[in-house]
């Protein structure tokens, strides 16, 4: 297999590695992950296959099963049932040093000495076994914008610099895969988009970054593909653009708004009509848009603006959790 060699911070492009016939390489595969908390369940069925490099989203509310996935992927929790799979090597119900030396991870944030520096920390954690070298936590520290404040006490350190030590940590020992699990909690907009544009930079150049996050324009924001979880199981999965062009149409006005309208309306490919601050949304996709001008236009009504319209994540996630939210009565205990 042909992995592509990564660099702290390095890039602003991503990709996707693949091997020599151009398959791509799959870094996770989960096959009927499953966990019950007594009769609880907390993740039911999840099976899922990550991509190496870029930024994968785990999506959804607090309760879907994020954490507990993240935690059976990473040997942290014991599954019910299922197995997971890490660079193609089987690590369920047990522990592999070598599959888990490729991982870093900020599950929730380290045990940082408040008295020590940021640098001093980093050392520290280095020094036990992740990571070598001080040229490492130099590096560390300009990819996560702290080399200003290297030598200052970590408990001087706002929550948006604690978020961003917690991400150079989880970087030690330059890991080809990383799991983030709701890294902008608890910030201000300016520590939010800081540590957004950090985890950009991660998934730069082979390396595949896992975030979790209940905040769906975060998601939009940073993530190449994504999966949404509801009361955990998978509702959906794949690529941002894919999920939302896949629910994209056009608005139009005309010259006769109603008289489009009905038009419209009586088209057997047309599913339906709306109106939407005074435009007129037809449900159909945008590459029929050539069709609905003529369609008008032949009855003697002309379009007299046009656009492409892109559902945002958040409509879209509320579109397809809504009917499993209302169906499911599971109850689960794990964000």
């Amino acid at each position: 297999m042909s992995v592509v060699a990564t660099e702290y911070g390095v890039g602003e492009g991503r990709r996707l590695s693949t091997t020599d016939n151009g398959i791509l390489e799959i870094v996770i595969e989960i096959n009927n992950l499953t966990k019950y908390y007594g009769p609880v369940v907390a993740v039911e069925g999840l099976s899922l296959q990550i991509a190496r490099g870029g930024v994968f989203g785990l999506l959804g509310p607090n309760g879907s099963g994020k954490t507990t996935t993240i935690g059976m992927v990473l040997s942290l929790v014991k599954p019910t049932r299922g197995s997971v799979s890490l660079f193609g090597q089987d690590v369920s119900g047990t522990t592999h040093r070598s599959a888990l030396r490729r991982i870093g991870a900020m599950v929730e944030s380290p045990a940082f000495y408040p008295y020590l520096s940021g640098r001093d920390n980093l050392r520290y954690f280095q020094g036990i076994g992740k990571g070598d070298g001080p040229q490492e936590v130099d590096q560390l520290l300009d990819l996560v914008d702290l080399s200003h404040r290297a030598d200052s006490k970590y408990h001087t350190y706002s929550m948006g610099m604690k978020q961003r030590l917690g991400i150079a940590y989880a970087m030690l020992g330059d890991p080809e895969l990383v799991f983030l699990d709701e890294p902008t909690n608890g910030l201000d907009p300016s520590g939010v988009a800081e540590v957004r544009d950090v985890i950009r930079r991660l998934g730069a150049n082979g390396r595949t970054v896992v975030l979790s996050s209940h905040l769906l324009f975060e998601v939009e924001q940073v993530c190449d593909s994504v999966a949404i979880l509801s009361r955990g199981r998978l509702i959906t999965h794949g690529k941002v653009r894919d999920l939302l062009t896949q629910q994209d149409g056009v608005r139009l006005k005309a010259t006769d708004q109603e008289e489009a309208q009905r038009i419209l309306g009586t088209l057997q490919w047309v599913s339906g009509v709306r109106i939407e601050n005074g435009y007129l949304v037809p449900e159909v996709p945008t590459e029929r848009s050539g069709d609905l001008t003529k369609a008008l236009s032949e009855q003697g009504v002309y379009v007299t603006e046009m656009s492409p319209v892109q559902i945002s994540l958040e409509s879209f996630f509320l579109e397809v959790t809504d009917e499993h939210v209302t169906s499911t009565p599971t109850e689960a205990v794990r964000s």
